[in-house]
């Protein structure tokens, strides 16, 4: 059976071209600062800046209490949202 690198075929030969498959896809984020979204990919650039549609955002705020550390969960929604590709640590498709 034939190489798909050999054959050219292979939809794959960087990065971003995970991404890409993943364009009108919801995808999942998660970023810097405790935070992770989840919502449709409508754009995205080489910095990993990113466009996405019907987004629901999770904050996590974690509180130091002195016997036990209680994680503090906070929901948005938007229609739309632009996230600045510095901000980006993972992205990956969910299913």
């Amino acid at each position: 059976m034939a190489d798909p690198e050999e054959t050219g075929t292979n939809p794959v030969n960087e990065p971003l071209d995970l991404v890409r498959l993943s364009l009108n896809e919801v995808v999942f984020v998660k970023l810097r600062g405790d935070r992770e979204l989840q919502g449709r990919l409508h754009a995205y650039d080489s910095h990993c800046n990113l466009v996405l549609g019907e987004v629901e955002e999770t904050i996590y705020v974690f509180e130091d209490e002195e016997e036990s550390e209680n994680v503090k969960t906070i929901k948005k929604q938007s229609e739309m949202l632009f996230v600045r590709g510095d901000s980006v640590v993972l992205i990956s498709p969910t299913q």
